[in-house]
């Protein structure tokens, strides 16, 4: 009996040692090909010290209103050069990367000061200090699916310097929790996890990338080629797998959905019929749930309206602009 315990402990140690040790000394090759984030700069890219992190943005327009806009996840500032133009028209313009995505820098390992960027909480404080760099007083958010919860945040914890909300099919409220569950991230941030990351990341991100672009869109068929092209830019940028991981696990502890019914700015909500990421049965909840807020549902269109169907959606966004003034 002695020494089938012994047998059964070696074996315990033996695996124990193995999922420890092994994934740390697991050779994980380096990204080829990648370059600083400003080396894929366009030339009317900018660039801005906000909380530590370099963060891209691209200006266009004048005067007020000032209108920010905040991409979803796998996204950038590209998502919104359908409606960069017509937008100006009615003000001050601003679309800028958040961290771990488009040509923003990814600070790694921890190399930040306070929040961490990578969370919703360090993703409202670095909007913040980046309407403070450029001199906005007061702006109207529009913020895309995960982009929303930034902006539907930002106006919880700072109406003040709100005149407007736009939420596009925005992944808010009805328990949005991330990208994965809470008692999975401890399990996530252990070094073996963070060693082996980058090669379950760079899988997805190849495999699929295209398709969820696709998944996006009511009729993909409409995708111009090029498209594809520029969401992709970005993962030329150095450790963007890394950083993608450390967006995954950063986690979103506070729940601000609770927080909707005290918005009390001008709120429109924007939702695609046939949103097959967020369903618009839950923009329109959401809508429900912000007293006052407007509501527009636009017919064949998917998660993205402001890139598959800019008309529509700028024929609701510029009506709602002309009463938030």
């Amino acid at each position: 009996m002695k020494s089938l315990w012994k047998i059964l402990v070696i074996v315990i140690l033996g695996i124990t040692v193995t999922l420890l040790i092994v994934p740390l000394i697991y050779p994980v090759p380096p990204l080829a090909g990648t370059v600083p984030e400003h080396e894929l700069a366009d030339p009317d890219s900018h660039f801005v010290d906000v909380n530590g992190v370099t963060v891209h943005y691209k200006e266009m327009g004048q005067g007020r209103p000032v209108i920010i806009l905040l991409h979803g996840f796998g996204a950038s500032e590209y998502s919104w050069r359908e409606v960069m133009v017509p937008l100006s028209e009615s003000g001050r313009v601003i679309a800028y990367d958040r961290p771990a995505f488009g040509l923003t820098e990814r600070p790694m390992d921890g190399n930040w000061t306070g929040t961490n960027p990578y969370s919703v909480q360090g993703n409202v404080e670095l909007l913040d200090g980046l309407m403070d760099e450029l001199n906005i007083e007061k702006a109207i958010l529009v913020g895309n699916s995960a982009g929303g919860e930034v902006a539907a945040a930002y106006a919880i914890e700072h109406p003040e310097r709100l005149q407007g909300l736009v939420l596009v099919d925005p992944a808010v409220g009805n328990g949005n929790k991330g990208p994965l569950p809470q008692w999975a991230l401890p399990l996530m941030s252990l070094p073996q996890m963070r060693h082996m990351a980058p090669l379950l990341v760079r899988t997805i991100a190849g495999d699929l990338g295209n398709d969820t672009i696709r998944m996006a869109w009511h009729d993909p068929s409409g995708i111009d080629p090029a498209v594809y092209d520029g969401y992709r830019r970005p993962l030329r940028a150095d450790n963007w797998d890394k950083a993608l991981y450390e967006f995954t696990i950063a986690g979103n502890p506070v729940n601000y959905s609770g927080h909707l019914k005290d918005l009390a700015m001008p709120v429109l909500v924007v939702t695609g019929d046939d949103d097959q990421i967020v369903p618009a049965a839950r923009s329109i909840q959401l809508s429900g749930e912000i007293p006052g807020s407007e509501l527009v549902v636009l017919n064949e269109c998917g998660h993205v309206p402001q890139e598959e169907c800019p008309d529509q959606f700028m024929t609701s966004v510029k009506a709602f602009l002309e009463r938030a003034k």
